[in-house]
């Protein structure tokens, strides 16, 4: 009987575990656990990666977005369009800075629809938040010209898109700021939770480098009411090391995505849909199928894990019951998180456990 889960991170820590085991050591030995040399490293190199000038380490995914969107001037009396079908930090990211979501419906290649953007528009529009879902880049050219032309931020949620590329050019790199969680399970994850922004404008740089870290710019001495958001050494430290590999396991992700797109061949079952020049990552392998539930049960049976993202879109959840969009708002929206499903799309995922899942699919 096979068992795979619908994911695991012990080979990828085991295939580069004396790198991870000796950058930890090297951290701990040094003496210096915050704001230090591993953390000042590790935002240029990935700065670099993104193809962006800066880039400044804070303490999550969800803390890259609401602190980029409050240092943007986003804030209580505001709206940010965003896509329906999403992980409920992007929205929170909006809500915690006291402005409102305001939901677009996703096109085909489960990216936010730009031909829906002007309906949203209103004179309390004050950015819009794109999210490179899956892995799957966003053509970002609709909304670099629909932002100025309108006088509007731009954020691009790239929790799930490290490397990816649009026209060649890096997820985060086409708005006022582009917002990265590292939280273990994303393509460059650490070994806990840290997320990091990046952006080309140097003075919001240096307000976010000055806000994560209660507002101090020099130790004791506050310019503005801050927060407590840092990435810490340990955590830049292997992140550096996983930086360093990241091609590979791209490259690895890719070919087991290339594997589905080859072998899956079942009518009940549609795969997902790349646009057109993206290059993705593939964060998570997605399908979708109108019987999912009979699907994911009979995956299971067969000892194959899945799992579903997301289950409940964000206007449907108790968190988002007082904007009162209730069942049918989102008819796009919610017939995604009625139908996806994620297969197995782990580093490390054999070539035996592909064809078998593959087999298994389209045996439904």
């Amino acid at each position: 009987m096979h068992s795979i889960p619908s994911n695991t991170l012990h080979p990828l820590f085991e295939r580069h575990q004396k790198e991870y085991e000796q950058k930890a050591l090297d951290v701990l030995r040094s003496g210096f656990y915050i704001m230090g040399e591993e953390l000042a490293a590790f935002e240029k190199e990935f700065a670099a990666y993104c193809g962006a000038k800066y880039c400044v380490g804070v303490a999550s995914g969800l803390d890259a977005l609401w602190i980029a969107m409050h240092l943007l001037g986003i804030g209580a009396g505001n709206e940010v369009i965003v896509q329906g079908n999403t992980f409920i930090a992007g929205v929170m990211g909006i809500s915690k800075t006291g402005a409102t979501p305001v939901f677009a419906e996703p096109d085909g290649h489960f990216a936010m629809d730009p031909s829906r953007l002007e309906a949203l528009l209103t004179p309390r529009t004050k950015a819009v938040l794109v999210t490179h879902l899956y892995g799957m880049m966003t053509p970002m050219e609709p909304f670099v010209s629909f932002c100025e032309k309108h006088g509007l931020r731009l954020i691009e949620d790239c929790a799930q898109a490290h490397g990816a590329k649009y026209g060649g050019k890096s997820a985060g790199s086409f708005g006022d700021a582009g917002c990265f969680s590292f939280y273990p399970t994303k393509n460059l994850g650490c070994f806990g939770d840290g997320g990091a922004i990046v952006t080309d404008d140097k003075t919001l740089a240096e307000k976010i480098r000055i806000f994560r870290n209660y507002g101090s710019e020099k130790k004791y001495y506050n310019s503005v009411a801050g927060t407590n958001s840092r990435l810490d050494e340990l955590q830049a430290g292997l992140l550096r090391v996983r930086l360093g590999h990241m091609d590979e396991l791209n490259d690895e992700k890719n070919r087991i995505a290339g594997r589905y797109f080859a072998g899956i061949r079942n009518r009940k079952i549609l795969l997902p849909s790349p646009a057109e020049d993206t290059e993705n990552v593939w964060h998570q392998f997605v399908i979708r199928c109108e019987e999912r539930d009979r699907l994911q049960q009979f995956l299971a049976d067969r000892g194959i894990g899945t799992m579903i993202h997301y289950p409940v879109p964000p206007h449907l959840s108790g968190a988002y019951a007082h904007l009162g969009l209730g069942p049918g708002s989102l008819p796009v929206t919610e017939r995604l998180a009625d139908t996806v499903l994620s297969l197995p799309s782990f580093i490390g995922l054999t070539e035996e456990d592909q064809t078998y899942i593959i087999d298994a699919v389209n045996a439904f």
